[in-house]
């Protein structure tokens, strides 16, 4: 089958316009991703539309960015006298602009996604996350959340002025964190302190920041393993499995995808990642790259997990080739790697469906395997080893899951105090 003629008919008006050099990677983009035709043709023509606004509003196609589209979508539709044919709402014209920034972007033609902080704190973060990325090894969601709260330190302190580190002081530091702990938990409160100390080493080595500076974070108190970690029963675990609907290819996916969590440990991002060429038949096993470290490892697939992937993968339209993501979306864009949200989501549907509203995150479930390694008698390096932690210290909050022995050899409470 070739490009729906109405396709290319809609996106040939993009060559009277400065959006000319992208008509050809749009038709590619819209057609590879399996839209519906009438789906394509609208998301052409809210482009084409956008297109001739561009031109009309002098604008360059440099100038093309998130605040641009939402300046049309917000500013120019409700107020549109435009000649042009198409929609006009806002609700069908957004996503078809981000699927021109995508396109754009891969071409280099537009800037990636901008910043919410003023010029100077974007370039300052932007040399920040090249530290963390080269030189501090981090994942690129620990990345993301130092940025944040880094960025809103910086303004905090310099507004829209240049970033003079040398300027900073204790009281900077104090202020902000104190502040954020007002509305902030104990752990969150500590993200903040640690993404501050973060960027204060780095504004150390490379600024003329004080290198003392990063011991004027305040310490917030806390107790690693005060508490024990919240995990789910054996019957809640199975209720949440037995709950999805594997009747279609969305409930074998959402069912898969869930196991790899329950059984596995995984985080979300690495469900995601699985990829086809990483699952071992002979071994029994399938290979994760691990989002939190940088490397992969091999880990041994249980026999439910097991059926539930070759079930999945079995049911999949296409059939998936020999390499590729495993889990997919079924929805337009078809066939692309499902997103960290979609896993959750899964899981949330699963929740929902048994009464476990309390739990809005997927972290119960890799708690859940850790729980029952250790109460299967693993050792905690085991433990660690599964859930690709590179420090026992972070395992060691689930050496107190195992209440039975530890009630083995609790020494009993004594009753009354002896007096001499």
């Amino acid at each position: 089958m070739g490009v729906d003629p109405k396709l290319l008919e809609a996106l040939g008006a993009l060559q009277e316009t400065a959006l000319a050099r992208v008509g050809q990677a749009l038709v590619r983009y819209l057609d590879d991703g399996g839209y519906a035709p009438h789906v394509a043709t609208t998301y052409a023509r809210a482009i084409v539309h956008f297109a001739y606004w561009l031109d009309r509003t002098k604008r360059s196609i440099g100038a093309v960015d998130e605040r641009l589209v939402w300046a049309f979508a917000e500013r120019h539709l409700p107020r549109c006298r435009c000649r042009e044919s198409g929609s006009r709402s806002a609700a069908a014209v957004r996503p078809a602009l981000r699927h021109l920034l995508v396109v754009m972007r891969a071409q280099g033609l537009a800037p990636e996604r901008g910043s919410r902080f003023p010029e100077p704190v974007s370039a300052e973060l932007s040399l920040f996350r090249a530290y963390l990325d080269e030189t501090c090894g981090l994942a690129k969601a620990t990345q993301t959340s130092r940025m944040q709260w880094v960025g809103a330190f910086l303004e905090d302190v310099f507004g829209s002025t240049p970033i003079d580190t040398s300027r900073l002081n204790p009281k900077d530091v104090t202020a902000f964190i104190v502040r954020r702990a007002r509305h902030y938990c104990p752990g969150t409160t500590r993200v903040i302190g640690s993404a501050l100390r973060s960027y204060l080493r780095f504004a150390a080595l490379t600024r003329e920041a004080d290198p003392r500076l990063s011991a004027a974070v305040p310490t917030v108190a806390g107790w690693k393993l005060a508490g024990l970690p919240k995990s789910l029963s054996d019957e809640e675990a199975g209720s949440v499995v037995s709950a999805i609907d594997r009747s279609s290819v969305l409930g074998r996916r959402d069912y898969a995808m869930v196991l790899c969590m329950l059984d596995l440990g995984l985080r979300a991002s690495e469900v995601a990642g699985l990829r086809i060429e990483d699952l071992d038949g002979r071994e029994r096993a399938i290979r994760v790259a691990r989002t939190k470290v940088r490397g992969a490892e091999a880990l041994p697939l249980s026999s439910r997990l097991e059926c539930a992937l070759t079930e999945y993968l079995e049911f999949r339209q296409p059939l998936p080739s020999s390499s590729g993501p495993i889990f997919v979306r079924h929805r337009a864009p078809f066939d692309r790697s499902v997103s960290s949200e979609m896993v959750r989501g899964a899981a949330r549907r699963a929740f929902a469906r048994v009464g476990l509203t309390r739990w809005t995150g997927t972290h119960v479930l890799r708690h859940t395997a850790a729980t029952r390694l250790v109460r299967a008698g693993a050792t905690l390096k085991d433990v660690a080893d599964v859930l690709g932690h590179r420090c026992l210290d972070t395992t060691a909050i689930y050496a107190k899951v195992d209440l039975p022995r530890l009630r083995s050899v609790a020494l009993p409470w004594p009753s009354r105090r002896t007096t001499r």
